[in-house]
Parts: structure tokens; sequence; C-alpha cells
């Protein structure tokens, strides 16, 4: 009779058929960390699904949850002239003479910037609007305004069968920076959020410029004005 082992089969490890082998307990103990490590890398974080809020909502959180709210300009203030704009009424001279009219007129510049959101409530100034304010007037040492009313009466001189008018060109002062807030508790998953800024508003220290203009009437103009 010849004996032979079966070393694949039940019992080949002395009867002990319950246990599994070393080798299959250690690539269970690799898969079961394989699975747990991707059930981590599934699970997003909380601070992954926070969405990035809008450059205004940050701004109105300005004061109001932040700690620390500021601007930072960059660079120097840029003067920017005005076009030239038509104000008053027109003075037609019907009359083979050079004639003198004056003519009353107002002109109002106001401010605009890259977010388009107004620095100013129905009753005074949003708290960011003032923190860019401030910052403004102690880097440049100029005045900022929200609006700038200018107006006067102005006389002109319109050659015969012309019409006349005046003209007036406002210059503008440019900034641009950064805001910086810092919250006190974390604002959509942070506490430091930095926006972008570039604002545009009266220069209330340079004039505006006024001019007067005139051109011959047209027919049709001859005769609903002069007729």
């Amino acid at each position: 009779m010849v004996l032979t082992r079966d070393s694949g089969g039940p019992g080949a490890d002395g009867g002990r058929t319950g246990s599994p082998a070393p080798g299959r307990a250690r690539w269970a103990a690799v898969l079961a960390v394989l699975v747990t490590a991707a059930g981590l890398v599934a699970v997003p974080s909380a601070q992954a699904d926070e969405s990035r809020p809008t450059d205004i909502e940050l701004l109105e959180k300005c004061d109001n949850g932040t700690k620390k709210c500021v601007f930072h300009p960059a660079g120097d203030v840029t003067l920017v002239p005005g076009e030239r704009e038509a104000v008053g009424d027109r003075a037609w001279n019907c009359t083979p003479d050079q004639q003198t009219s004056s003519r009353t007129w107002e002109h109002t510049t106001g401010e605009s910037n890259s977010l388009g959101v107004s620095l100013r409530t129905e009753v005074g100034t949003k708290a960011f609007g003032a923190v860019f304010k401030i910052a403004f007037e102690a880097s440049y040492k100029r005045t900022w305004s929200s609006s700038r009313t200018e107006g006067e009466t102005t006389f002109i001189d319109v050659p015969p069968g012309e019409v006349g008018w005046v003209t007036v060109a406002s210059k503008t002062q440019k900034v641009s920076g950064t805001y910086e807030l810092i919250f006190k508790d974390r604002f959509h998953g942070k506490r430091y959020w930095y926006v972008p800024f570039e604002a545009e508003g009266p220069a209330e220290d340079e004039p505006a410029v006024r001019s007067q203009r005139s051109r011959p009437m047209t027919e049709q103009e001859r005769v609903e004005e002069c007729t």
C-alpha cells in the first residue's frame, strides 16, 4: 500500500479545518484596510462641501460677523478726464447779429465700482463703503465722495443763425485694492477672505472743465425755432 499526503485539502494543517490558512488571514487584513481607506476618501469633509460666497456677500459681512474688515489700496490714485456732456438749455440765435445768452445748468457726477454695488444706503454709508472711504482718504490725502453736483450760470456767444450750448467735463478719480476680511467664526469654511475691488468717483479737488460750443442750425431747426 502506498500512502500519500494531500497538502491542499482539509486537514492538511493537522486536522484544524475551522481556521483559515495564514496567507488568507493576511490578505483579509489588507482588504479590510483598503476598504476602510476607500471609505474615508469617498466621504468629503464638511469644509469641502462649502461653496465660495460671492464677493458682494462677503462685503455685506464687513463689520457684520467679522472681527476685522479693512481695505488695502494698491498703487497710486488715477485721475481720469471726463467726457464732454451738454448741460442746460440750448441758445438759438435767429437774428443777423451775434447774441450773448445766459444759460443756467447743473451737472452731477456719481461713483461706480467693479462689483456694481452701491457704497451707500438710503440713510447713510454701508459698512464696507465707510471702510473704503477711510482707507482711501488716509492713503491719498484726498476726499472721496459718492456724488458731486456742480452748477452755475454761463454766458455764451452765439453767431447769427447758429445754436449754442455749454459743455462740462468732470474729472474722476480711480483706485484699486483689496478688502481683507477676518471672521470671528468660519464663514463658508474659512476665516480669512479677500475681495479685489476697484472704484471710480468724482474728483472733489478737480474743477470740471467748462466750455461753450456752437454750430449752424439745420433748415428744420431754423423752421422750428425761428418761425
